[in-house]
């Protein structure tokens, strides 16, 4: 079985060392040949919404998926005309336009800020008189990682968050006076089994992860972060990785937003989890029976970001692992990652403090 893989960043290099134990092979389409997907398979160069290269990859795969929202929905509708394409579209193109996907989050029964559409100057002071300040402004599409996002907190930040970001259809939300940002992580199949990984805590700045927690403690809030993943996994028929972003307000969850695909909240699952959301991710899409999400220890996940810290001394703290994504430095990119697993928070903790004082400054 050959899969073909929509993007070859750290994602699809992941997706790829998840596989070749379960005898799979791998092929990627990317733009760049340099990209980390080419350590562990070949790749198509192209842009994604190329029909030649769209045409090459998929006529020497058997199932193709991607591993970035970004990839243009034309393009995979090309695709699946001849190969299986999963996680569905559909949910791609919901998750392409934020008001597209707090409009279905509210269809569903899932709490979201208040928000609303904006076209124009007077309807950004109309948002923003009927939602109040502070609020933030966002780009319908293309916003990660903190992009594409601009912050209201007076009345005359309303000019220059047009100014900004104006003449691209946006979306006004509420600002939301969160405790803390959490997100779950779950798969399910092609033959509808579901399973949902615990409930992680992130810590973001500048609007990019930074370290995540697993698991979160509260039976509630992983009750509720369930029941709202299997509506929308049920909703769109779902085969693969499916992430929810949520902020935790009083005690009760408000969605984000959602991501159609392996996730970087779900990194600690490598060394972390029975089972990583990786390999969970082809199992699902392959109709494979699900592997165990359960969490071997207490986890944490850091990203570093622009800089690798010194391998040495990070391998030479227990339980820490090193993944180095091969990836030039450069300020504010994602470049590698370790991951924390230890038998109580506490020791979690502690080695997670050390392993902050070692990232570049």
């Amino acid at each position: 079985m050959k899969i073909g893989i929509i993007g070859a960043g750290q994602l699809g290099r992941m997706l790829a060392l998840a596989g070749y134990p379960l005898a799979l092979r791998f092929q990627f389409l990317d733009a760049s040949a340099d990209s980390p997907g080419g350590q562990v398979g070949p790749i198509v160069t192209g842009a994604f919404d190329d029909p030649a290269s769209l045409s090459k990859l998929a006529a020497d795969v058997d199932l193709v998926t991607y591993e970035f929202e970004n990839v243009p929905v034309g393009a995979l509708h090309a695709v699946a005309k001849s190969r299986t394409c999963l996680p569905p579209v559909e949910a791609l193109r919901v998750s392409q336009d934020r008001l597209l996907e707090k409009q279905l989050f509210t269809r569903l029964g899932i709490p979201t800020p208040p928000f609303r559409a904006v076209d124009s100057l007077a309807g950004l002071r109309g948002a923003v008189a009927a939602l109040g300040l502070p609020c933030v402004l966002k780009t319908r599409r293309l916003g990660y990682d903190g992009k594409g996002q601009h912050y209201l907190r007076k009345p005359t930040d309303v000019s220059s968050a047009w100014r900004a970001l104006g003449g691209v259809p946006l979306l006004l939300e509420g600002f939301v006076r969160f405790d803390r940002e959490v997100s779950i992580i779950g798969a399910r199949s092609t033959r509808g089994e579901t399973r949902a990984y615990p409930v992680v805590e992130n810590t973001h700045r500048d609007g990019i992860l930074r370290v995540t927690r697993a698991p979160h403690r509260g039976a509630a809030l992983q009750k509720s972060a369930e029941r709202h993943l299997r509506r929308l996994l049920d909703h769109f028929d779902y085969a693969g990785i499916l992430t929810i972003e949520f902020f935790v307000q009083r005690g009760r969850l408000v969605a984000n937003e959602m991501a159609p695909r392996v996730h970087n909240s779900g990194h600690w699952t490598i060394e972390g989890a029975a089972t990583s959301q990786f390999e969970n991710h082809l199992r699902a899409i392959l109709g494979l029976p699900l592997g165990d999400t359960r969490p071997v220890g207490r986890c944490a996940m850091v990203n570093f970001i622009g800089a690798m810290p010194d391998r040495n001394q990070v391998l030479a703290l227990p339980g820490v692992h090193f993944h180095d994504y091969g990836k030039a430095p450069r300020p504010g990119r994602k470049v590698g990652h370790c991951t924390i697993v230890a038998a109580s928070a506490t020791e979690r903790d502690r080695l997670l403090r050390r392993v902050l004082r070692l990232l570049p400054r």
